[in-house]
């Protein structure tokens, strides 16, 4: 079990668990408040401002600047608040996200012999869970400090730093009437990348946030480390590992949350949509007809993702210059839910913001004793600040490849920007006056 190693990293204490309290990220010595709750004093207000270590702020190659404030939290672990973006074009950041966090890992074993709340059991800002970075892991960047719980002395503890994404875009004017080539538009996109580690037991989480010059910003957690001794079992619990069919690795479940609270365009007041697009059973002259429906999610909703399914987040403050709303939108990647509970059953949760529901289970928040579970959040509120809970499962069945150590295997999800520059935001000068119907040739 998890049990050993993670004693030893805490020194045999469990107490460091209850005790340790977390500080600024800036190094300031100030208590940081929970997951969720604000030391402003309205919820994602936009007029918080962070300064020094807390205050990350890098322009992309692309001429695209993200600016936010970060803290370690005990429980979430790595927090990112007022969360904005600026293309180049923008002559004012646009915000997006009021906090941003992780709300819960929960990992069952297919064994039925034993289950964890990595996130509320042990908490992935706590002394000995938060790993010190190494300046080896954060090549070409910078790592950030943090004071983690009673330490006299600030840790490494994030990772900041730029990365290639490829091919941004490629498009390649049509051939001149003297036969020589159009020109080519190409770029390569760039990526402002975050991550902390927390150990858990055998496992280590790598707690990543990927912020595009393309304004698509990617949550992702990826699970390295190595198998746990401790859990191997008969062959129908799990895969054999080594020589032979002597050792069994359990398999299990990885269900990780993230909780989301907007700001966008500077107000917590926001609109939900989901969409869906039905094949109409009618056919054109060359192809299937299909037709798009949007339903404004109006109160509290628990949805699962389906065919041609897909939900935003819409602004109630902001527009582009072509005069459309701004939004984002949620884009899943592939995810096997754990069924077995009723809190894992649903891919994704928007509820009613409130600052006692931190927690996608377990919630320990005495101001909401009567609702311990995201599920439970859902219970008919009206819908006008929203927080996203985003669920994505990993059943994890080992193999040989997974020793050691294991390679990361991910999970996570992306908000996309619809809507929220009139054209891309790393459009070409030359392409500005193709916004709308393109002229043919």
């Amino acid at each position: 079990m998890r049990t050993t190693k993670l004693r030893s990293a805490l020194g045999g204490t469990a107490a460091l668990l209850l005790a340790s309290v977390t500080l600024g990220g800036s190094g300031s010595g100030t208590a940081q408040a929970a997951p969720g709750t604000s030391p402003k004093a309205a919820p994602n207000a936009s007029a918080a401002k962070c300064s020094g270590r807390s205050l990350i702020e890098h322009k992309l190659a692309g001429g695209t600047t993200w600016r936010m404030c970060w803290r370690v939290d005990p429980l979430a672990g790595l927090v990112l608040e007022d969360v904005s973006y600026q293309p180049k074009r923008e002559k004012k950041p646009i915000t997006v996200l009021g906090s941003a966090a992780l709300a819960q890992v929960n990992v069952p074993y297919d064994s039925g012999k034993a289950e964890y709340n990595d996130i509320t059991m042990f908490g992935f800002g706590r002394e000995g869970i938060l790993m010190k970075l190494d300046p080896a892991e954060c090549p070409g960047g910078t790592i950030r400090k943090a004071f983690i719980g009673n330490k006299a002395h600030a840790q490494n503890a994030l990772c900041v730093n730029t990365q290639a994404r490829g091919t941004a875009y490629r498009s390649q004017d049509y051939a001149k009437q003297d036969g020589s080539p159009g020109k080519l538009f190409q770029a390569q996109g760039q990526d402002l990348v975050l991550f902390s580690v927390s150990q858990v037991g055998w496992y280590e989480y790598i707690n990543q946030w990927i912020f595009s010059d393309d304004g698509t910003i990617t949550a992702r957690v990826g699970a390295t480390g190595d198998l746990s001794p401790g859990d191997y079992s008969k062959s129908s619990d799990g895969w054999p590992i080594g020589k032979g069919r002597s050792d069994y690795a359990t398999s299990h479940y990885h269900s990780v949350f993230w909780r989301l609270n907007f700001d966008l365009d500077g107000s917590p007041k926001a609109k939900v949509e989901q969409y869906e697009t039905k094949y109409t059973g009618k056919k054109g002259d060359a192809s299937a007809i299909l037709s798009t429906s949007m339903s404004e999610l109006k109160k509290e909703t628990a949805a699962n993702s389906s065919l041609r399914r897909w939900w935003r987040v819409v602004s109630t403050a902001g527009r582009n210059s072509d005069g459309h709303p701004r939004s984002w939108e949620l884009v899943q990647n592939h995810s096997d839910k754990y069924d077995a509970h009723t809190f894992t059953k649903n891919d994704v949760y928007f509820t009613q913001y409130k600052a006692c529901e931190k927690n996608a289970n377990d919630n320990q928040d005495p101001a909401c004793k009567k609702a311990r579970s995201v599920d439970k959040y859902v219970n008919g509120e009206a819908l006008t600040n929203p927080t996203m809970w985003v669920n994505v499962g990993f059943h994890h069945i080992p193999r040989d490849e997974d020793q050691s150590p294991m390679p990361v295997h991910w999970q996570g999800f992306q908000l996309v920007p619809r809507d929220v520059t009139a054209m891309s935001p790393l459009t070409p000068d030359e392409r500005l006056g193709n916004n709308g119907h393109p002229h043919e040739g």
